[in-house]
C-alpha cells in the first residue's frame, strides 16, 4: 500500500488535468459576475473607470461561502469583507503617502501573517488572506486617483453590495434560526500552535519574495509576494506543491489572454470596437471574472488563467503600462514567488491541527 503522502501526491498529479466534481458552481459565479459588474458598469457610466479597481476588490467578497445556507454566507462575507476592504485601504495609505519598495514589503509581509491568523481563526474559505494582500499589493502599487477616503468608500460599497447579492436568495424562504454559525474550532491548543506557524511561513514567504523583488529591480514586487502567498493555502504539502504550480502555470496561460487583449495586433478584441477600448476592458473583467469564479472550486489552475487577466486589465483602466513590460514582469514575479513559496513550505512544516 501506497504511503500517505505518496498517495496525495499521485492524487494531486492526477488532479493537473482534471477537473473536480461540479457543485452548482454557476450560482456562485452569476453572484460574483454581478458583483462584479454593477458597481463596474456604474463608474464606467461616470466616466470613471479607472475607480473599477477598487470596487473589483470589494466585489470579490462574493468568492465567500459560496456553498453556505445563506445566513452562514452573511457572516462569512462580512469577515471577508473585513480582509478585502482592510487590505485595499492599507494599499490606498500606502500609495497616497507614496511608500513603495522596502515600506510595501515590510507592511505586506506583517499584515500577511495577521491576516493568516484571523482567516485560521474565522475558518476563511478560501483560505487565507490572499486576497486582502493582492488588493493591498495592487493599490499600494498605482497612483490612487481620488482621495484615499473616496477610493476605500469605493470598495466598502463594492463589498456591501456583494453581500446583498449573495443574501438576496433568503428573501425566498425566510429561514433564520437563532444563534446559528458557522462550525469553527476554537483557535487553542495544537491548532494555535499550528496558527502560529503558519503565520511565520507567510512572514517568511511574503518577505523573501518582496525582497527578492525590490532587490531585482522590479517595478511589480506586490506580484511576487501575492503569488508566494498561494501554496500557504494549501492543507497539506502534496497540495501546495500543486497550488504553487497550479499558480505558475495558469498566470503563464492567462498572460497569453492578456497578450491577445492587450497587445497591438489585428486579433486584439479592443480593434473590434474603436473608441470604446475603455469599454471594451471593462466587460472583459466581468466576464473573466464569471469564469474565475467557475471554476476556483474545480481546477484552480484554470482559474488563474481567467483571474489574471482580471486583475491585469482592470489596473491597466486605473494606471496604463506597457503592455509587452506588464507580462513579463508579471511572469517572472510570478515564477519568483510562487516557488518561494514552494520553499517556505518545505522548509517550514505546519503541524496538524487536532
Amino acid at each position: 500500500m501506497l504511503s500517505t503522502p505518496l498517495s496525495s501526491l499521485l492524487r494531486h498529479a492526477k488532479g493537473l488535468h482534471s477537473l473536480g466534481p461540479a457543485n452548482r458552481d454557476h450560482a456562485s459565479a452569476l453572484r460574483v459576475a454581478l458583483s462584479v459588474a454593477v458597481p463596474s458598469l456604474a463608474l464606467l457610466a461616470a466616466g470613471r473607470a479607472d475607480l473599477i479597481v477598487y470596487a473589483v476588490f470589494g466585489a470579490l467578497t462574493g468568492m465567500y461561502g459560496r456553498s453556505e445556507p445563506h445566513q452562514l454566507r452573511l457572516r462569512h462575507q462580512l469577515q471577508a469583507a473585513l480582509v478585502l476592504v482592510g487590505g485595499l485601504a492599507v494599499g490606498v495609505l500606502l500609495s497616497v503617502n507614496h511608500l513603495h519598495s522596502w515600506t510595501l514589503v515590510a507592511v505586506e509581509s506583517g499584515l500577511a501573517a495577521v491576516g493568516s491568523l484571523f482567516a485560521d481563526r474565522v475558518n476563511l474559505k478560501p483560505n487565507g488572506p490572499f486576497f486582502g494582500l493582492l488588493a493591498l499589493g495592487a493599490c499600494a502599487s498605482i497612483p490612487t486617483p481620488v482621495p484615499g477616503p473616496a477610493a476605500v468608500l469605493i470598495g466598502a460599497g463594492s463589498a456591501a453590495f456583494s453581500i446583498l447579492v449573495g443574501f438576496a436568495g433568503w428573501l425566498r424562504t425566510r429561514a433564520w434560526v437563532r444563534g446559528a454559525g458557522r462550525t469553527v474550532p476554537p483557535l487553542r491548543g495544537a491548532r494555535r500552535r499550528a496558527a502560529w506557524i503558519h503565520a511565520a511561513r507567510y512572514l517568511a514567504a511574503v518577505g523573501a519574495a518582496g525582497s527578492i523583488g525590490v532587490l531585482s529591480g522590479s517595478g511589480h514586487p506586490h506580484w511576487a509576494m501575492a503569488a508566494a502567498a498561494v501554496p500557504l493555502a494549501g492543507a497539506d504539502l502534496p497540495s501546495s506543491v500543486y497550488r504553487g504550480l497550479h499558480r505558475i502555470v495558469g498566470t503563464l496561460l492567462g498572460l497569453l489572454v492578456v497578450a491577445a487583449v492587450l497587445f497591438p495586433w489585428a486579433g486584439s478584441p479592443l480593434r473590434l470596437f474603436p473608441g470604446s477600448e475603455t469599454a471594451t476592458v471593462a466587460v472583459l473583467v466581468i466576464v473573466l471574472q464569471f469564469g474565475t469564479e467557475l471554476f476556483m472550486a474545480r481546477h484552480y489552475g484554470l482559474a488563474m488563467v481567467f483571474f489574471t487577466p482580471v486583475i491585469l486589465l482592470m489596473t491597466q483602466l486605473s494606471s496604463p503600462a506597457d503592455p509587452h513590460l506588464l507580462v513579463a514582469e508579471r511572469a517572472v514575479e510570478t515564477l519568483l514567488g510562487a516557488c518561494v513559496g514552494i520553499a517556505v513550505v518545505l522548509l517550514i512544516r505546519r503541524r496538524a491541527a487536532t
